[in-house]
């Protein structure tokens, strides 16, 4: 039986992490605070985050900036999801369509 976490993300008792995601205090704050579920949301938002403000991975400024984000993400005023909230269902009519997206062909 998974480890269950009161998720500070979600609202509500879900499996957590099975371990720390990385070392350190943050690292720990996590694991005992949030939820496996939870935390698969952060890569989209991480990417979000790096693409928006033009992060580089390798300069130690950026890098900070990303985990002060995580934390808020995480921990901050209003990162508790909203009431009612449900992660999308992935399957039928969920992400890009298999036909392919674009312009519509052009007629000749």
């Amino acid at each position: 039986m998974p480890r269950m976490v009161m998720c500070v993300k979600l609202g509500r008792e879900l499996p957590g992490l099975e371990k720390p995601p990385f070392p350190g205090a943050l690292g720990q704050r996590i694991y005992e605070n949030v939820s496996q579920e939870a935390w698969d949301m952060w890569p989209a938002q991480s990417t979000l985050i790096i693409n928006h403000y033009g992060l580089n991975m390798a300069d130690p400024e950026s890098r900070k900036i990303l985990r002060e984000q995580m934390e808020e993400f995480f921990f901050g005023q209003d990162a508790k999801m909203p009431e009612g909230w449900a992660p999308e269902e992935v399957g039928v009519g969920a992400g890009p369509s298999a036909k392919g997206g674009g312009a519509p062909a052009s007629k000749k």
